[in-house]
This record gives C-alpha cells, sequence and structure tokens, in this order.
C-alpha cells in the first residue's frame, strides 16, 4: 500500500505531495534550524527525488551556508512566512519536507538528531533516537 506525503504552508497557497518514501527522518539541532525554526531543532523528512515531489504555489526562497558548509536553499511562503520545504545546491536531486508542513505530521518517524553539538540542555529529545554531533556521513 503506497502511503502518501502531503501538506504545505499555514494559509494553503503552497501545497505539496509525493507517493516517494523518505530515505531520511531527523531532528536537526544546527543553528540555522534552531533560527528558523524559533526552538532547539528542525524536523525533517528527506525525500530522493524532487522531481516525484509535486509543488503548487510559488515560494519564495532563500540561500545560506550550513554547519557543514554546504548551500541550503530554504523555501517558504511569501504571504504567511511558513517554512515549507529545502533543498541542497550540493545534492539537487533531493528535498526535505518540515515535518510539521504535513497535513498528518505522525507521518513523521524521525530516526535520528543531527548535528547535537549545537542542542540545548532546554530541548529535550527522544532519548532512544541515535544522535550524531554533525550530520553522519552518507
Amino acid at each position: 500500500m503506497t502511503r502518501t506525503f502531503a501538506g504545505g504552508c499555514a494559509c494553503g497557497a503552497i501545497r505539496y505531495e509525493t507517493s516517494s518514501e523518505p530515505i531520511f527522518e531527523n531532528h536537526c539541532q544546527c543553528r540555522d534550524c534552531q533560527k528558523r525554526s524559533g526552538t532547539g531543532h528542525g524536523s525533517y523528512l528527506t525525500f530522493p527525488r524532487r522531481a516525484l515531489v509535486t509543488i503548487t504555489g510559488e515560494a519564495n526562497t532563500w540561500r545560506v551556508a550550513g554547519d557543514s558548509g554546504n548551500e541550503k536553499v530554504h523555501a517558504f511562503c511569501p504571504t504567511c512566512g511558513t517554512p515549507v520545504y529545502l533543498t541542497f545546491a550540493a545534492m539537487p536531486d533531493l528535498i526535505a519536507i518540515a515535518a510539521t508542513s504535513l497535513d498528518d505530521p505522525g507521518q513523521f518517524n524521525p530516526q535520528v538528531v543531527t548535528y547535537a553539538i549545537r542542542g540545548h540542555a532546554w530541548d529535550t529529545l527522544d532519548p532512544s533516537l541515535r544522535t550524531f554531533q554533525k550530520m553522519p556521513a552518507s
């Protein structure tokens, strides 16, 4: 049975949908994700083929070098400001969807915590998750 992952921004101007399966689901505690989320981490489902994710609506983007030094392209709604997805200059086929933008956030099944070196004591995550001080090697 094929699962569908669908969601979008808070105002509905941007929507996405895919029937592909995520290859990586993580909580990221890097400083960029902290600032972007307004909390101690960001949570993402990464899909292997951007071309298999249908996106409707026009997102605004901004670019930043992540803790790894690689450039990330953040996409957000120009109307409501919701962060919806991000892509990676060094890996253009990948797309990471913000877990909280899912219509059913319960579909998110975190596997690991990345950039734990940047974590804060007040941002308690599931202690059973495997933790990496930075991004694990692929």
